[in-house]
């Protein structure tokens, strides 16, 4: 039988990726804490913790045990008129540690659906109630997901350009990044003078797949109170920023104006298995309740609240112990020392941090963005030196799950002092 690189090749479509540009994809045959090993004995150090996904390690016992046990004794049951105890505890435990004090939770497959169901609780709330209220703003350049309504939230770009024409219109505003934060809340103004939102929709404090932009608390909380203040609902995608990942659990933990809907996904199973979840304040729930079947919320997947996917994620958060923080707060100070080492570099325009991650910002003579060469420069290089770490154009990010060794971090520092130069 022919290696699995060559079978991949034959029958498997890759994600994000251009197949006449790139065959053949590594196989990878197991993995243990930071490290990946791949089918010819090979390792790599995951830098990125498998697209930000794992945040305890590749096969940690306690979430594998959970999954075994949950699974020989209920695999899956129909959500819509069935619950189980393993759902029912999961959005307990969500509940007490979500931000903004939410009141119910709702479950899907993954980030982008978890997006779109918060899209869809939005401005049903206003239908429901009998508000003519249409409208979204998000932030340019934004990322909520590849399904429709989370295409239409994010910022257009080449990713979203075939679907253009059948997506639906979203005000977005410029991001408020250190010495731009009054051209955003000047165009905020602008844009509340005119319209009634629905909803703002925001990835608090760091932006991921738009090259892990950064801006502060203090001109969010404004945004957050502005939109508010105008009667739109707060919607904070902290699919990626939740978990730890900006030194607090939710990101948005560091902000004193909270939203009124989240969701979250990734990091919540561990990287384990696939699960989305849509939390609300008790006032929208409520608008839903009705005589009135019509006004009852038409969303739903065949593997919602999957009894496996809930154990799964119930075992991560009993991680989220003392040693944990402490895992995180070292990945932060390591990565502050290192950005502050390289914050002159000749070849960065910027090296930042927040929490657990760091970015560099490289100087180049293309545009900047996702399809910046020098992205395939580095990814391969990288790789060679034994290291999973996946640019984003021409910024080159270091997101690791918190399981990593200090020699694992320096090794990955070192590697990237040898790239630049």
């Amino acid at each position: 039988m022919s290696g699995i690189r060559d079978r991949d090749h034959q029958f498997i479509w890759h994600p994000f990726t251009q197949m006449h540009l790139e065959p053949y994809a590594l196989p990878v045959q197991s993995a243990h804490g930071a490290t990946l090993v791949l089918e010819d004995g090979t390792t790599l150090i995951d830098g990125i913790s498998s697209w930000w996904v794992n945040i305890h390690g590749h096969a940690h016992p306690n979430i594998a045990k959970a999954i075994a046990q949950q699974a020989a004794q209920l695999e899956q049951v129909i959500f819509a008129g069935f619950t189980h105890e393993p759902a029912v505890r999961l959005a307990e435990k969500l509940i007490g540690i979500l931000p903004g004090e939410m009141g119910k939770i709702f479950f899907s497959d993954d980030g982008s659906t978890s997006v779109e169901v918060a899209l869809k609780m939005a401005l049903q709330y206003f239908y429901n109630r009998g508000e003519n209220r249409k409208a979204i703003l998000a932030f340019e350049d934004a990322y909520h997901g590849d399904t429709f309504g989370a295409m239409s939230a994010g910022g257009r770009s080449a990713f979203s350009a075939p679907f253009d024409a059948h997506l639906f219109e979203v005000d977005h505003l410029p991001l408020p990044v250190k010495g731009k934060e009054q051209d955003c809340l000047e165009r905020l103004q602008q844009l509340l003078s005119q319209k009634k939102y629905a909803a703002f929709i925001f990835e608090p404090l760091v932006q991921g797949s738009a090259g892990m932009r950064m801006y502060g608390a203090g001109v969010l909380e404004e945004i957050m109170e502005m939109c508010k203040s105008h009667g739109a609902l707060l919607i904070a995608d902290e699919v990626f920023t939740g978990w730890g990942r900006t030194g607090t659990m939710f990101a948005c933990h560091q902000l004193d104006v909270q939203p009124d809907v989240v969701c979250v996904s990734k990091g919540l199973t561990g990287g384990f298995l696939p699960m989305g979840i849509t939390a609300c304040k008790q006032f929208i729930y409520d608008a839903f309740l009705s005589g009135e079947k019509t006004k009852a919320l038409f969303h739903g997947h065949s593997y919602t609240a999957n009894p496996i996917a809930c154990a799964a994620a119930l075992a991560s958060m009993e991680l989220f112990d003392e040693s944990t923080w402490k895992y995180i707060e070292s990945i932060h100070r390591a990565h502050v020392a290192f950005a502050h080492e390289l914050e002159n570099h000749a070849r960065l325009i910027e090296a930042r941090v927040c929490g657990t991650i760091l970015a560099l910002e490289f100087k180049t003579e293309q545009h900047s963005g996702y399809f910046n060469s020098l992205r395939d420069e580095m990814y391969a290089y990288f790789i060679k030196k034994g290291l999973l770490l996946r640019p984003l154009g021409n910024v080159l990010y270091v997101l690791p799950p918190y399981c990593i060794t200090e020699d694992e971090l320096q090794k990955i520092y070192s590697a990237i002092r040898e790239f630049l130069n």
